[in-house]
């Protein structure tokens, strides 16, 4: 017997299937969305509305003027002394402050952020080059005082988004490889809460592993190795836990989305290369509402601010392990009762 004819569309039907060109088509979309979000962060940071206190010696007309500048790069306000205005560095509400007087300082705070610091020295020299203003003071040979300094092995305080980072990584990776092993989709109900189970040691051991090494072993980050431990704990469960939930919802398509939300989006809104006051505003918007730049921010403010203002950071990343966890289990319910639902016209 002849055997038909085969033409090059059959056999390039026979060598791709469609499902592979859409999961191609898929990549290269994280691709593009890759080199999107990246460059559309970081190729052009500036300063928006960082919150400075300014100490006056007189009514305070450089407030007015420096949250009056093109683009508004400050938030001026006045504190009434500088002991004050130090104390709101030290608790994170303000970024810097402007002490007037017979000798002018900036007091900046690299721990908070060496790009922010850039920042607003920036601002405060360009504001320095303006004509005097006849109605208060000017800002002339302002000198600059670091009140916050960076640990000595944090080279430019960029060890926590590291850090986090690598939690995140190790959390989707460790429930993407169960899925790939296993399959996406757990077979019963059973198993996919002992998947979810296994993320717990797992969680634990890599936010102690992460905390020593940033600590003890590096000495970059030093002296709170024990929160970190179960900071890093908790985000790594909550990777995992959310990764399996959108693998059970979406079977292989979940990993796509999970590299989507924590690489794609998650990584330059976190904060790291560039404060969350100097990216554009749809990164600075998502930043404290994704994994990573709630990490990033608690790991900075822990380390440096005596863990002010991370109560709504932890309670963004309990959110993301607490309905990660519930989902998974709730669809892992719902496809056992699909897969044991009888068939129509089968008794009952």
């Amino acid at each position: 017997m002849t055997r038909p004819h085969r033409t090059l569309a059959d056999d390039l039907r026979d060598a791709i299937a469609p499902r592979t060109v859409a999961l191609v088509a898929g990549v290269l979309l994280l691709q593009l969305g890759f080199i999107l979000s990246y460059v559309g962060a970081f190729h052009a940071p500036k300063p928006h509305r960082v919150p400075i206190a300014v100490v006056p010696t007189q009514p305070p007309t450089i407030v007015g003027l420096l949250n009056a500048l093109p683009g508004n790069p400050l938030r001026a306000h006045v504190a009434p002394d500088e002991a004050a205005a130090r104390k709101e560095i030290a608790d994170g509400s303000a970024s810097a402050a402007l002490i007037l007087g017979q000798k002018q300082r900036l007091l900046v705070a690299s721990g908070g952020g060496t790009s922010v610091v850039t920042a607003v020295e920036q601002v405060i020299k360009a504001v320095e080059a303006l004509p005097p203003n006849r109605e208060g003071p000017s800002l002339r040979n302002v000198g600059v005082e670091d009140v916050l300094p960076l640990q000595p092995g944090d080279g430019r305080g960029l060890t926590g988004f590291y850090l986090v980072i690598g939690w995140i990584v190790g959390g989707y990776l460790m429930a993407a490889l169960l899925g790939v092993a296993k399959g996406a989709r757990p077979a019963t109900l059973r198993r996919a809460m002992i998947r979810l189970g296994s993320v717990v040691p797992y969680a634990i051991v890599s936010g102690l592993g992460g905390a020593l090494i940033v600590d003890q072993l590096l000495g970059a980050l030093t002296g709170h190795w024990f929160a970190l431990w179960w900071l890093g704990a908790l985000t790594v469960f909550g990777a995992a836990a959310v990764t399996m939930a959108f693998e059970i919802l979406f079977g292989v398509l979940g990993i796509g989305i999970t590299v989507l939300v924590f690489v794609v989006l998650g990584n330059p809104s976190a904060g790291g290369a560039y404060q969350t006051s100097l990216l554009p505003p749809f990164w600075r918007a998502i930043s404290g509402a994704l994994p990573n730049g709630a990490a990033t921010d608690t790991v900075r403010r822990i380390v440096y601010f005596g863990g002010h203002g991370i109560g709504m950071h932890l309670l963004v990343l309990a959110l993301y392990a607490g309905v990660g966890a519930a989902v998974t289990i709730a669809a892992a319910a719902a496809l056992r009762r699909r897969h044991s639902a009888p068939l129509p016209g089968q008794a009952g």
